[in-house]
C-alpha cells in the first residue's frame, strides 16, 4: 500500500512538472539588457520581445505566449536567468500598462502573469532572417546547436537555424555573413571570412530600452542612441533615403 502511494505521488509530481513546463503562472520582472546564453544574435531578432526563463533553453519550445489581463505578447526564449522570470522591459511594460516602455515607461517589480509554450511559428515575426530561421553565432553556438542536431528525433532549432560569422550576441565583432555547416561530417562551420576573428562589426547596432527611464541606449556601450539611425545602418535602402533627405535639406 505504501509502495502504491509512493508511485501515485511520483506520478502526480511528474504530471505537475509537465504542466509547469508547458505553461502556468509566473511573476514576471522587467529586463533591460539583451543577452543570449545560446548565442542568438540580437541584431537579427526583436530584442524587445525576449524571455529570460530560469531553465535551459529548449530545442523546440523557444516561443512563449505571455498574458496579463487582456493583453498577450509572444516572446523568444533564448537565454537562461538565475531564477527570475525576466522579460524584455518593453514587453513587460506593454503587458502591465498597455504602452510601450518608450512611450510611457513604468517602474515596478514582479507582476503575476500567465504563460504557455506555443508553436515556434508564433514568433516568426520576431526573427529577422530569411524564412525566420534562428540566427546563431557560428563561433559560439555550436554546443547548443549540436545538442539539438544529435537528438534521435528532429527539433525545431535543428531544422530552422542559420549560422553567422558574428562572435557576440550584441553583434559588435565579426562579419555579417552566413556560414555553412556540414554536420556531422564536420563540427565547425565554413564562412567567407575566417571564422571567429574579432574584427569590429559596424552597422548592426543592438538597442536596449533602459529601465525605468525608457531611454534607448546602445547595448555595446550604454550610450543614448537614435534608433532610426541604428535601423538605417542595418537597412541600406533606408540609409540612402536618409542621406538624400539630408542633402536636400543642406541644398547639396
Amino acid at each position: 500500500m505504501l509502495r502504491l502511494s509512493l508511485l501515485v505521488h511520483s506520478l502526480l509530481i511528474s504530471l505537475t512538472s509537465a504542466r509547469k513546463s508547458d505553461g502556468g503562472t509566473v511573476w514576471a520582472t522587467p529586463h533591460d539588457s539583451y543577452s543570449s546564453s545560446i548565442g542568438v544574435l540580437g541584431c537579427k531578432v526583436n530584442t524587445n520581445r525576449i524571455a529570460y526563463w530560469p531553465y535551459s533553453v529548449d530545442c523546440n519550445n523557444i516561443c512563449i505566449a505571455l498574458t496579463y489581463q487582456d493583453r498577450t505578447v509572444h516572446l523568444l526564449r533564448v537565454d537562461q536567468s538565475q531564477g527570475a522570470y525576466d522579460v524584455s522591459y518593453d514587453a513587460w511594460n506593454y503587458l502591465y500598462t498597455g504602452y510601450s516602455a518608450t512611450d510611457k515607461p513604468t517602474a515596478g517589480g514582479p507582476v503575476e502573469m500567465t504563460y504557455s509554450n506555443v508553436d515556434a511559428s508564433k514568433c516568426s515575426d520576431l526573427i529577422h532572417t530569411k524564412k525566420s530561421r534562428l540566427p546563431l553565432s557560428a563561433a559560439n553556438s555550436m554546443n547548443f546547436l549540436t545538442s539539438c542536431l544529435d537528438r534521435n528525433e528532429s527539433t525545431w532549432v535543428g531544422d530552422n537555424y542559420v549560422l553567422y560569422n558574428i562572435l557576440d550576441s550584441i553583434c559588435t565583432l565579426g562579419h555579417d555573413e552566413t556560414c555553412e555547416l556540414d554536420y556531422p561530417a564536420e563540427n565547425q562551420a565554413k564562412c567567407p571570412h575566417t571564422m571567429g576573428v574579432p574584427d569590429e562589426l559596424k552597422g548592426e547596432a543592438v538597442v536596449n530600452i533602459r529601465y525605468p527611464s525608457g531611454e534607448k541606449v546602445s547595448a555595446a556601450d550604454g550610450k543614448p542612441v537614435d534608433e532610426d539611425v541604428a535601423m538605417g545602418l542595418k537597412s541600406p535602402a533606408l540609409a540612402i533615403v536618409v542621406l538624400l533627405a539630408a542633402c536636400l535639406v543642406l541644398g547639396m
